[in-house]
């Protein structure tokens, strides 16, 4: 990624900062890029054309250019108007406050975000990171989390001034950074009041350790994750989490009810119902015996075309799953008497 990078920008006033030189002094893989130089918007398409990458504007506001590599791989371009420390001055934490010469060289460090990174501490730029964008309030929280850092005195009081702005970044740029808190971090959100604001509590989360990234978010938000811009197949899914129910036992036929309102989540639901090892070992069990091919079609019932045709389909695999009916012939002659004994 470099290497393309300084073939693009060659005798070009450019600067390697923020995330990636943190990643690089703290050993972390590095993934997304961040340069600053003269002119983005050329340098991503150069970029990009170098490396066969997407480039598009990131932030018309700010002209920042990002280009999409293989693997999730990013490099950002964002305009360097006056000096490098001018532009550092603009950053959040000291730690993303660092830069090195694209071309080589030691690092500039204006704010000292290399002593912070070796004492484990999240350290605000300036008092008025959180009024430029209010995004850093959950930033601030992520980078906690993901680093095992800790904010300092001054840039914990500044978050907690300002509470009231945690709602005002577009719902996108918020989940993007719920979707990266662990269990702590949405506990230390809670802490400093930042989740309150946004609809969320803790309180289910906590019986759910070590939930996925998903089920982390349906546990703190519930029915009100659908104000944020969540994917239709998160919304799917929280949906069916939200509205399981155990099944009464672990028979084949109330396991096949359960999977029926909860596939393919059933295990995920179980879970977050409060089902124990027991019910997850029936479901794995159950999928294990799945049959490859229904017993019937729709058009072998001979049955007028309507919505009981699926009810029948229905029914025909809760007994096939329940263990009274296993060939085609039996699912015939179940239906057949059925629809006689409702026509007497």
């Amino acid at each position: 990624m470099l290497e393309v990078a300084r073939e693009v920008l060659r005798g070009e006033d450019a600067w390697v900062v923020g995330g990636a030189v943190r990643d690089e002094v703290l050993g972390r893989d590095v993934i997304d890029l961040d340069i600053a130089c003269r002119e983005p918007k050329r340098a991503s398409r150069a970029y990009a054309k170098r490396s066969g990458g997407a480039p598009f504007l990131l932030s018309e506001r700010h002209g920042a250019w990002r280009v999409a590599l293989a693997e999730g791989r990013t490099v950002d371009f964002t305009p360097l108007r006056d000096g490098i420390e001018d532009d550092l001055a603009t950053r959040d934490f000291t730690i993303n406050a660092v830069a090195r010469p694209l071309a080589g060289g030691g690092e500039i460090d204006p704010f000292s975000g290399l002593d912070d990174l070796r004492r484990g501490v999240i350290r605000a730029v300036s008092p008025r990171v959180f009024e430029d964008d209010p995004l850093r309030l959950l930033r601030a929280v992520r980078l906690e989390d993901e680093l095992g850092f800790r904010m300092d005195d001054g840039t914990e009081q500044l978050v907690r001034d300002g509470v009231g702005r945690v709602r005002n970044p577009a719902g996108e740029r918020i989940l993007a950074e719920l979707e990266r808190m662990s269990q702590a971090g949405y506990e230390r959100l809670e802490e400093l009041g930042l989740l309150s604001p946004l609809g969320g509590a803790v309180d289910r989360l906590r019986g759910l350790g070590g939930a996925p990234a998903g089920m982390r978010l349906v546990a703190v938000f519930g029915e009100g994750l659908r104000r944020l811009p969540v994917s239709n197949e998160l919304r799917r899914y929280a949906g069916v989490l939200l509205r399981a129910e155990l099944p009464a036992d672990l028979s084949p036929r109330a396991i096949h009810r359960f999977r029926r309102a909860t596939e393919p989540w059933a295990i995920d639901a179980a879970r977050f119902a409060g089902g124990g090892g027991d019910l997850t070992r029936a479901i794995q069990e159950a999928r294990q015996h799945d049959p490859a091919e229904p017993l019937l079609r729709g058009d072998e019932l001979g049955l007028a075309p309507g919505p009981g045709i699926g009810r029948w389909l229905e029914r025909i695999e809760e007994e096939r799953a329940a263990g009274t009916i296993s060939t085609r012939e039996e699912a015939l002659a179940l239906v057949r008497c059925s629809a006689s004994d409702e026509r007497s």
